[in-house]
């Protein structure tokens, strides 16, 4: 009995190896695999660079502001931001003003790596500066409404070369990324028509109007990537997320400086705006299904 006693440690301990050996170890009921990475790209517009989420500091020919929803999306577990070259004011191909363009934000990330065959998550803005939206806005706030409904008839008619550099624009990411699922944005309704006007209440409804044919624009031009392409872009509609929350109301979500009309920040979703950004990009897509080991 003695010696069955001296070996029962040794034989515990020769069971113990074995299963080490083995790999049959004990996982602690705790104990989680290890998060899964969301490779993530943005570019486009002031929208997605972070414009009224901070103080506007211009750095030409490409100004970003930290804290947009670019930040917050880059702050949710699995997320890892690859890169983002966003540029306020950015042109969809047009870089001439002196702004990188869309397009050649894409091909600088393409060239550097950062948009690969690893991203698995693309989000964008853009169309809006195509259609001129800033001078729509200055002329509505400034001018007659005569010549308000000639600015917002110039922006429709911009509106069927806007519907084809979006479409070129998800195809080229598409081909650089073919795993990505793109995620297009739409632009918030700047007014409410109901609350008190802070530009004439017409031409608050010729804005809207003008937002809301620059995002059915932005959702065919998805559609249409979807069909000719087979892309892999969906439209997000924000409108609703920010109902009740337009620059007007009494808790807007888009900055507006009123003494001070050509502060750049003017008409772009403040810091709980980008929030709600955030959200309704999160919303849209699973991560957990685009995540990888």
């Amino acid at each position: 009995m003695e010696n069955a006693r001296r070996r029962h440690p040794a034989l515990a301990a020769f069971l113990a190896a074995l299963a080490l050996a083995l790999g049959f170890t004990a996982v602690p009921a705790e104990a989680a695999p290890p998060p899964k990475d969301v490779d993530y790209v943005a570019v486009g517009d002031s929208y997605t660079a972070g414009t009224g989420a901070a103080a506007f500091v211009p750095t030409p020919p490409c100004t970003q502001t930290a804290g947009g929803y670019v930040d917050h999306v880059d702050a949710v577990v699995p997320v890892s931001l690859a890169g983002t070259a966003a540029c306020h004011g950015a042109l969809l191909v047009d870089s001439s003003i002196g702004v990188t363009s869309v397009q050649a934000q894409i091909g600088g990330l393409m060239a550097s790596g950062r948009l690969s065959r690893d991203t698995e998550l693309v989000s964008i803005t853009a169309g809006a500066n195509d259609i001129g939206v800033s001078a729509i806005l200055y002329t509505c706030a400034t001018s007659t409404i005569e010549a308000c409904t000639a600015a917002s008839s110039a922006a429709a008619a911009a509106l069927p070369a806007v519907h084809a550099n979006l479409v070129q624009t998800f195809a080229a990411i598409q081909s650089y990324a073919p795993r990505a699922r793109i995620a297009v944005l739409g632009y918030p309704m700047l007014f409410d028509t109901s609350a008190v006007p802070i530009i004439p209440t017409p031409a608050q409804a010729l804005v809207n109007g003008g937002t809301a044919g620059l995002n059915l624009t932005i959702a065919s031009a998805a559609a249409t990537a979807k069909n000719l392409f087979g892309t892999q872009v969906q439209y997000v509609d924000v409108t609703g997320t920010f109902a009740g929350h337009a620059v007007n109301s009494t808790d807007p979500w888009i900055f507006l400086d009123s003494g001070n009309l050509f502060d750049p920040r003017n008409f772009h979703p403040n810091a709980d705006g980008h929030d709600a950004y955030a959200d309704a990009l999160l919303a849209s897509v699973s991560l957990k299904q685009l995540a990888r080991a």
